[in-house]
């Protein structure tokens, strides 16, 4: 830890995240609006002494400016600067090995890149609006505008160390589209903030770091609420074992159950995953005695512990067909949701295309069909993407014939997507979404714009059409005399 009126610091200790682990805790009520900074200069670069806040300080915009105008005007102009969407003095002690485990830190590189600099500053509490004008600040510093890189981008620029380089990387944080943790997220940050020191090592060219983060990641209920749970040991102790993994887990599928998120539908062929379906909701309703019944087969389809029974599915190369087995749905024993697909090669776009030829509804014997194919269809290679899928409601599935079952039937599938071929591993590929280029919104305008177009080119065409008098009355001579007869 950097000793007093320095700011050299060579590793990130158990003590020092211990520490500042506590000190956040004992600031609940800001905790919520603070973020971690951490400055560090690439090996065999030093920079003058600066005393470190005080214990508990906030640092506030003005005396963070006065910081990075030190380090960079002495320091490297070359300023690689890694921005956080959300991070808090949390994630270094629940994730950072500080509590003797350091083999579970999701840290290392940030940990070797600060071990191997001379000159380091570990800001544990900057105020986020003072974050958030850090880029602002090196701009004006730096006196060039900043480049958002990746390390691929970075791996094909020279750099030069007389010339300024502002750099900025972003990085995620918090639960995506694909349920990552945020042990996962850090993880996969540390990783590319290795491969950038790693780059900029191989360019020899020296460089300032910085990695801080937007907004903070953790919010002061949370944190107070645990800082009550007793003494210093049993606190640390709760905050880095198994009630706080427990802890996190719950969180997290809280999360995942307030956002709807749960994962798809998946059907495998040979241990190999080849159809997937989702959909925010699944619902049917039927027509008995003028009166329309619905069953929402949503709980039953998707969600944590739920396994629907997928026999009868199958797929191959050019048909695939996904059914969903469900009992006791309005009054029937046996109820099946069944949707066939089936690809081919079309010779005018020189591409192949699946479509969503029907989806039908198998019930205690009867069948009802929905024909989809002159709606519902992508390019093979994607998946199908639709906000909603219904038979009624701007309608994409239609009734096979006028006689069918399915007339009797409504079908509606919100936030819809499958897909039934090409599938790679468990996610979906790129999606094809339904809504055309010509939104209803666009018409409106479109329709509205030629309309005034139109009546402005008719007010133009009567002014056109106005003509001046050719004979004018003189008040001094004889009056004008204009003939009825002409």
């Amino acid at each position: 830890m950097a000793t007093k009126g320095t700011m050299h610091l060579h590793r990130i200790s158990a003590s020092l995240a211990v520490f500042l682990g506590l000190l956040s805790l004992l600031n609940t009520g800001n905790c919520d609006e603070q973020v971690p900074l951490i400055l560090w200069t690439s090996e065999g670069i030093s920079l003058p002494s600066q005393s470190p806040p005080t214990a508990g300080h906030i640092v506030e915009q003005q005396q963070l400016a006065s910081y990075l105008e030190k380090a960079v005007n002495v320091g490297p102009r070359n300023v690689v600067l890694f921005l956080q969407d959300k991070m808090s003095i949390e994630d270094f002690t629940m994730y950072g090995g500080a509590f003797g485990n350091k083999q579970d830190s999701v840290f290392p590189n940030l940990e070797g890149a600060l071990m191997s600099s001379s000159s380091s500053l570990v800001l544990p509490a900057v105020s986020w609006p003072a974050s958030n004008a850090v880029i602002g600040q090196l701009q004006d510093q730096l006196e060039t505008s900043p480049l958002y890189m990746d390390p691929e981008t970075l791996s094909q620029l020279r750099l030069n160390a007389s010339s300024p380089a502002l750099l900025i990387f972003r990085l995620p944080y918090g639960i995506g589209a694909d349920l990552m943790s945020a042990k996962e997220i850090l993880s996969g940050n540390d990783e590319v903030i290795g491969q950038v020191l790693s780059i900029m090592k191989t360019q020899s060219v020296p460089y300032t770091a910085i990695y801080t983060a937007l907004r903070p990641s953790r919010e002061a209920a949370s944190l107070s609420m645990e800082a009550g749970l007793g003494g210093g040991r049993s606190l640390l102790q709760a905050r880095g074992g198994y009630k706080e993994r427990e802890r996190e887990r719950e969180r997290q599928r809280r999360i995942k159950e307030k956002a709807g998120l749960y994962a798809p539908v998946e059907f495998k062929e040979d241990e190999e995953t080849c159809i997937l379906l989702w959909a925010k909701s699944l619902t049917v309703r039927i027509l008995r005695s003028g009166r329309w019944e619905d069953h929402d087969l949503t709980p039953s389809t998707f969600g944590e512990g739920v396994s629907p029974k997928l026999h009868g599915s199958s797929c191959d190369k050019t048909k695939a067909r996904l059914v969903l087995n469900y009992e006791n749905v309005l009054g029937h024993r046996s109820f099946k949701l069944i949707f066939a697909m089936s690809q081919r090669h079309y010779q005018v776009s020189a591409r192949r295309w699946f479509t969503l030829d029907a989806v039908e509804l198998e019930y205690d014997g009867t069948k009802a069909t929905f024909n989809g194919s002159r709606n519902i269809y992508a390019p093979a290679e994607y998946s199908y993407r639709c906000e909603s899928v219904t038979n009624f409601r701007w309608p994409l599935l239609i009734p096979r014939s006028s006689k069918d079952p399915a007339n009797q039937w409504k079908v509606s599938f919100e936030d819809f997507q499958i897909q039934g071929f090409n599938v790679t591993g468990s996610e979906f590929s790129y999606a094809s979404d339904c809504a055309g280029f010509f939104s209803p919104g666009i018409w409106m305008g479109l329709i509205t714009s030629l309309l005034m177009v139109l009546v402005l080119t008719y007010g133009l065409h009567m002014i056109m059409q106005l003509h001046t008098m050719d004979r004018f009355d003189d008040p001094k001579g004889p009056a004008i005399s204009v003939p009825q007869t002409e």
